[in-house]
């Protein structure tokens, strides 16, 4: 049999099965990732060969080749992988410029590593009905225009009013779409409001530390109405890139790459090197210094002994 893998649960996978058959399924065999030490071989979105059991579940026994995939390191400790999601069509990254703030950080190494896997990725910016006065609206227009300069594209609304959300929907039609974002950025809300009767639970944001409460436990993908699935995934705290070359970090960044041509050395690494074009853009604000700090932080991730353990 073949299906679709819709849930992940971490000890069971869900399949929907070419004939609409949901089937709980375990990993029979070791599935490895081309070297890669992940922690879940099985992604949903994956395609698989499945064999049934004679209690109604049933085994994987064989992943189809992947279109693409998207990882994150597991943790800050470890060079484990943790497979995203598989074979998505596009990402969309939700982030909130207030109660939670998202890390420009968080929101760079999530677009580079889009970028190192070739999956276009979408900024959305929920929570705009938190930025009442004149301050706050010029912010969000400042932060929204710094992306959308680079050439990314930044979708602007409310999911608890509503606003925006119907250039959302437009976007998802026919299409597997991946949804990122930190804990208490209003994954779920905007979920119910794409998908109605759905019903996700959804959790405050604490206010002691202004942070979010995880409610998806779990990968997820969903069905949508118009036509394509959206993936839901738990809220992550932070993203950490994995098996990213020190000299290919700055293709993943498109405004660094398109300076970077004009560097007088060919494997420059924009740190130091003299005649670096990047760093003269730095300097006259053509790259924003946010931007080309959360280009540092990736290289030290790159570094050899970054993760090594100290004895």
């Amino acid at each position: 049999m073949h299906g679709l893998v819709i849930k992940n649960t971490g000890s069971w996978y869900v399949v929907k099965t070419d004939d609409n058959k949901e089937i709980n399924c375990k990993i029979k065999g070791n599935f490895r990732l081309k070297g890669i030490r992940t922690t879940n071989p099985v992604a949903v979105g994956d395609t698989v060969s499945i064999l049934p059991n004679n209690d109604g579940s049933a085994f994987i026994t064989k992943i189809d080749e992947r279109k693409n995939y998207i990882i994150r390191r597991s943790s800050n400790l470890s060079k484990e992988a943790h497979i995203i999601a598989a074979n998505v069509d596009q990402a969309l990254l939700i982030v909130t410029l207030a109660h939670p703030v998202t890390s420009t950080t968080f929101v760079d190494r999530f677009l580079a590593t889009a970028e190192a896997y070739r999956i276009p990725a979408t900024i959305v910016v929920n929570k705009i009905d938190l930025l009442c006065d004149e301050e706050d609206k010029e912010y969000l227009e400042a932060w929204c225009y710094l992306y959308r300069s680079i050439g990314y594209n930044v979708i602007e609304l409310s999911a608890a009013t509503g606003e925006g959300i119907d250039k959302l929907k437009e976007s998802l039609e026919d299409k597997i779409t991946l949804l990122s974002g930190n804990s208490g950025v209003g994954k779920s809300t905007i979920i119910n409001q794409i998908i109605p009767g759905l019903n996700l639970r959804t959790a405050e944001i604490s206010s002691t530390h202004d942070t979010g409460m995880h409610t998806t436990t779990f990968s997820e993908m969903f069905p949508l109405p118009q036509g394509g699935y959206l993936i839901d995934t738990p809220g992550v705290k932070g993203f950490g890139t994995i098996d990213f070359d020190r000299h290919e970090v700055a293709h993943f960044f498109p405004e660094i790459f398109e300076i970077s041509q004009d560097c007088r050395f060919g494997n420059c690494t924009h740190t130091h090197e003299p005649g670096c074009a990047v760093l003269s853009a730095v300097e006259e604000a053509r790259i924003s210094q946010s931007r080309y700090n959360s280009y540092l932080s990736i290289l030290e991730d790159s570094s050899d002994d970054k993760y090594r353990k100290a004895f």
